[in-house]
């Protein structure tokens, strides 16, 4: 049997699970033999055995059997498919590769958002991290700046709006002349024009978390000068909706209600990043508090009435 097949056995499997809660060996043979994977062949359980050990060597979920109440599977840790995981991340990302290889004759229909090339820059970083070696790369900010070069140590990757990011952490020990230096930068790999792994090694900070370190950023400006606050955003219309079923921020949850719109509640660091993203949608969405915010953004908007 091919890979591919056994990868989308592997997502169908859990994705099955995942539905269902908890499921009988008998009842979970049934849903196979109408999927056309089985080929009209039933799932044998030395295969099950197989997968379930799969599927958790490749994301990390364990498929465990209660075996009161008669021998039904289910997830044992499902939190690691929460929304912001890796293992979610990379679930929902087979599962659409699968649905829509499997769709060939429609790919003139269907059209996914165009994902920033990462040069293979994302490879290498991922080496750097297991690794635990600096990386040097040449970087190229936006505005015509001359190229940099810089040597860090990478400490996280985070993707934002379909582009990749690395975390580079720099670090100098105290000499008689100079102060020890520490501080985090982020990189988009879209600017990197040039990269290497190097031999110096280096080891992270027992402490770190890299979602601790992002918990309170909106996308990935860390943004010191702006501490965090409880932000109320009040959407109209049909914002409110969308707001709902897609928040903003892990804290964002709903304060209010109106007959025409909604209060949404965020504690995060307001950004220029942040404000750029309640601009963009115009006069469906009203900051409410902090009252500093909400001129700035009044200001905004004067401004792009001139």
């Amino acid at each position: 049997m091919k890979k591919p097949n056994l990868f989308k056995e592997y997502i169908w499997l859990l994705n099955t699970i995942r539905r269902a809660g908890k499921i009988s060996f008998e009842e979970l043979n049934e849903k196979w033999l109408d999927t056309d994977m089985s080929e009209g062949m039933p799932l044998t359980k030395a295969t099950f055995g197989r997968h379930r050990i799969a599927i958790e060597d490749i994301f990390g979920i364990i498929i465990e059997c209660q075996r009161q109440g008669g021998y039904l599977y289910y997830l044992s840790n499902p939190k690691a498919l929460q929304n912001d995981s890796v293992q979610n991340w990379m679930l929902s990302t087979l599962s659409v590769s699968n649905v829509i290889s499997e769709s060939a004759g429609l790919k003139d229909r269907i059209l996914p958002e165009p994902v920033a090339d990462d040069n293979g820059y994302l490879q290498m970083v991922i080496d750097a991290m297991k690794k635990n070696v600096r990386i040097a790369i040449v970087y190229n900010r936006y505005g015509g700046y001359d190229p940099r070069n810089l040597n860090f140590e990478p400490y996280a990757l985070k993707m934002w709006h379909q582009r990749w990011y690395v975390l580079g952490h720099f670090h100098r020990d105290a000499t008689e002349d100079k102060k020890e230096v520490s501080y985090f930068g982020i990189f988009s790999f879209d600017r990197i024009m040039s990269m290497e792994l190097t031999d110096i090694k280096f080891t992270i900070d027992p402490d770190f978390s890299a979602e601790e370190f992002f918990s309170e950023c909106f996308g990935v400006v860390q943004g010191d000068e702006f501490p965090t606050e409880r932000i109320v955003l009040r959407a109209y219309d049909m914002e409110k909706y969308y707001m709902q079923d897609l928040p903003w921020h892990h804290s964002q949850r709903l304060v209010g209600k109106g007959e025409d719109y909604a209060d949404f509640e965020l504690y995060l660091r307001p950004t220029p990043d942040f404000c750029a993203q309640i601009l963009s949608h115009g006069k469906y969405l009203k900051v409410i508090k902090p009252q500093w915010l909400a001129d700035e953004i009044r200001e905004k908007h004067r401004e792009c009435l001139e």
